[in-house]
């Protein structure tokens, strides 16, 4: 049974009451070369579902898959091994047939997983409070952004030239649409500390500054003690944000939280989440207790019923669903429930011991393959403290390096051009990503497959 909510009287009467004359209008501000001008080619137009499904398939065989081939891809998305007890965890009923708490006092178990969740990622990202989860990384960035300026009255984001691209893409975007003023540069590839504009960063901060924006590791891979920023932020009365785009890094290194952030956010892509062609993933978020008010999305709070029996509860949630719009600190806080849950099955599997024994063998096994690699005619790392990520630069061109790499079954790395097409400086850059899942016979063979494509 089909359904049609709208006849086209109810359309002519909503587009004349919005200002448009057609659907199309509404779709004026998509990019011409964005949107299809006909059938999508090599789709067949009409034939069978078992030929269709035959055609997909053999389509879908082109792909180079990252368990098919030496995988070192990273840049905000990390391929880590997921127990297989995982996925049969999430898919039990009782989660599957809850996924959101819209009546949470009949959604006991879905709360109790979210109490959970939102415990692990405060001590994660050290923070007294986090909320039951975000989209992605980049608009929790964005959500933090705007927290900020609530917060401070101030309308000033400075973003470290380190913070993903994606993620001030995302910043810039929305900014458009609330007058906050987005500051940010394009990262160096300077030895010793590279993206590092800390220098810049203390300098930036004024009056008008909400907070100050910094990715740790950043998108080059670097380490960095955020300390010094954060006493200069609250110094000068602006908030210090702090960016985690692999979870699985605070295993080895100080969280955020402990260095002074007021606000951390971050992807939980890298525990418990597959690559999944880039998504669904799961936002974090966390903050300080007295900011606790402006954050957004929902929290979850243990509390008793009236028999005394422990129970959960929709403690805070600050959306225009609950609370009249003009109250609600975000439209955009449904949190990723079922990425949430297989983060915290993953998580508890791990726990603290499994978590930093996780992180000290991908820094482990990154540090031999940046040594193998940096022997490479043609090739030198970028030098600085780093996790299971480094830059290195080419003496050639680093996109099409990537691409011959790839025809030969070699997915090896993320080409900084790609990232930056507009800096000339960085087209010679190769962000490299090591994880568990990588072997020693994959660092060779791509040590020796770089150096025959830089003869």
């Amino acid at each position: 049974m089909r359904y049609l909510p709208l006849t086209d009287a109810d359309r002519r009467e909503m587009l004349g009451v919005i200002g448009v004359r057609s659907i199309d209008e509404l779709f004026v501000d998509v990019p011409g070369a964005a949107k299809l001008d006909g059938p999508i080619a090599g789709l067949p137009g009409h034939s069978s579902e078992m030929l269709v499904e035959r055609k997909l398939k053999a389509m879908a065989g082109r792909n180079l898959a990252a368990g098919d081939a030496p995988f070192f891809l990273g840049c905000g998305a990390y391929r880590h091994h997921v127990p297989a007890s995982v996925d049969h965890l999430i898919q039990r009923g009782e989660f599957l047939t809850a996924y959101t708490p819209y009546q949470p006092e009949i959604a006991q178990g879905t709360l109790q997983v979210l109490f959970e969740f939102q415990t692990q990622v405060a001590r994660l990202l050290g923070c007294e409070v986090a909320n039951a989860s975000m989209y992605d990384g980049s608009t929790a960035c964005w959500e933090a952004i705007v927290m900020a300026r609530r917060i401070t009255r101030r309308g000033k984001a400075i973003l470290s030239a380190g913070v993903h691209p994606h993620y001030v893409s995302v910043a810039q975007t929305m900014a458009r649409f609330t007058g906050d003023v987005i500051d940010t540069a394009v990262p160096d590839l300077t030895d010793g500390a590279p993206g590092d504009d800390m220098d810049w960063l203390l300098n930036a901060i004024d009056g008008e500054t909400s907070c100050v924006v910094v990715q740790n590791p950043n998108i080059l891979g670097h380490v960095a003690d955020l300390s010094e920023l954060a006493a200069a932020c609250q110094a000068r009365g602006a908030l210090l944000i702090a960016v985690v785009t692999e979870p699985v890094s605070l295993g080895a290194i100080r969280s955020p939280g402990e260095m002074g952030a007021d606000i951390v956010v971050g992807e939980g892509q890298g525990i418990g989440v597959g690559l999944q062609f880039g998504g669904p993933y799961v936002g974090l978020f966390a903050t300080r207790e007295k900011y606790v008010r402006q954050m957004p999305g929902r929290l979850c709070g243990e509390t008793v019923d009236v028999e005394g029996k422990r129970g959960f509860v929709l403690t805070l949630s600050t959306r225009e669903q609950h609370i009249r719009r003009e109250k609600a600190t975000s439209n955009i806080c449904t949190n990723a429930g079922l990425c949430a849950l297989a983060f915290s099955v993953h998580m508890s599997l791990l726990g603290e011991t499994g978590l930093r024994r996780l992180a000290a063998l991908n820094h482990a096994m990154a540090v031999e393959a940046a040594d193998r690699l940096g022997r490479v005619r043609g090739v030198s790392v970028v030098n600085g403290p780093f996790f299971n990520e480094f830059t290195l630069r080419l003496s050639k061109e680093a996109r099409p390096v990537v691409r011959a790499l790839a025809d030969r079954g070699i997915l090896g790395g993320v080409s900084l051009g790609r990232l930056y097409p507009e800096a000339a400086s960085l087209a010679n850059g190769l962000v490299v990503a090591v994880t568990e899942t990588s072997t020693a016979e994959d660092v060779e063979t791509f040590a020796a497959a770089l150096e025959e494509e830089l003869a």
